[in-house]
């Protein structure tokens, strides 16, 4: 069964290759799972429907386009703002990674120190905020989790890939203090250009729609495939530019190096008109926390001071 899956997958790729010319299609490790088995897998973890209405503080509003003008590209990977690739696993946990990942960013941004934050503590630990573990989770239910916790170094709370029953961030090291986040913001949904001007600020956290064979044998290129908007995956927008005259956002998914550009994928970015969704629906619900840059020049000293 798992070869003939197999022969199939490799009739479609090698058809996609021949319809898209700028965009590579390859067999991968998910070659032998049909699209129904792959889609129950990996794209069960973003949870829209967990969003809830905002109660006080750590919803700080929402970010409209300035007007201002925007650089032709950004690339926060080379800028030492995003950690190497992750693997989520069959744990419905991108929303996690997507999470930590703008966090990273935001934090390194203010401190110039690049720390890689532990995912299994939002899996085990943000339930209380709504979040599912493996079964499903929301960005901004996890900053709303990080605004009153402190957030634990990747390396003392391993990512496990399964839900534990025990929260157990009382014992890791701290890689931000309590209080080094103050809350998040949403993106203006649907708006290219907030998007654009949001990513000069930092990566962001996105949602799309990742469930089409085409996303699962990306390789490289601008993916311009019509993907649809019933978003059900969370990954992470670092950057934007252009490749051989083509548009993209440049986005960092959670399966490992061995899909996509290393783990990467640059989705097309078109001149959308208001209310469009963007490729795959990017623009519907893009957020970013917002960190605190006392808190981090106050762990800095204290990190410091315990090397002297």
């Amino acid at each position: 069964m798992r070869y003939a899956i197999f022969k199939e997958n490799r009739i479609y790729i090698h058809r996609l290759n021949q319809e898209q010319s700028s965009t590579t299609f390859a067999l991968n490790d998910f070659a032998d799972m049909s699209p129904a088995e792959f889609n129950a897998r990996y794209l069960t973890g973003f949870r829209p429907s967990l969003n809830k209405l905002w109660g006080g503080v750590p919803h700080l509003g929402t970010q409209q386009y300035s007007g201002a003008a925007l650089p032709a590209s950004v690339d926060w990977t080379t800028k030492g703002a995003v950690t190497g690739m992750k693997n989520q696993g069959q744990c419905g946990s991108c929303w996690a990674f997507s999470s930590t990942g703008s966090l990273e960013g935001a934090w390194q941004i203010a401190t110039g120190k690049l720390v890689s934050l532990s995912e299994q503590q939002l899996v085990d630990c943000s339930k209380a905020e709504g979040n599912q573990g493996c079964s499903g989770g929301l960005m901004d239910n996890a900053f709303t989790y990080y605004q009153q916790s402190a957030v634990c170094t990747e390396d003392s709370y391993p990512y496990t890939g399964a839900t534990g029953t025990t929260c157990k961030a009382s014992s890791c090291t701290d890689a931000i203090p309590e209080g080094g986040v103050t809350g998040f913001k949403d993106v203006a949904h649907d708006d290219e250009n907030a998007l654009m001007e949001a990513l000069t600020l930092g990566p962001v956290s996105i949602a799309i729609e990742a469930d089409k064979s085409a996303f699962q044998f990306y390789k490289s290129g601008v993916l311009s495939s019509t993907c649809g908007t019933q978003l059900d995956h969370g990954v992470l927008a670092v950057g934007y530019g252009t490749q051989d005259g083509k548009d993209y956002w440049k986005v960092k998914n959670s399966w490992g190096t061995v899909w996509g550009e290393q783990g990467y994928v640059l989705l097309a970015r078109r001149s959308s008109p208001d209310g469009a969704a963007g490729e795959c629906g990017l623009l519907s619900q893009p957020s970013y926390p917002i960190v605190s840059k006392t808190a981090g020049l106050i762990e800095l000293t204290m990190i410091e001071e315990m090397h002297v």
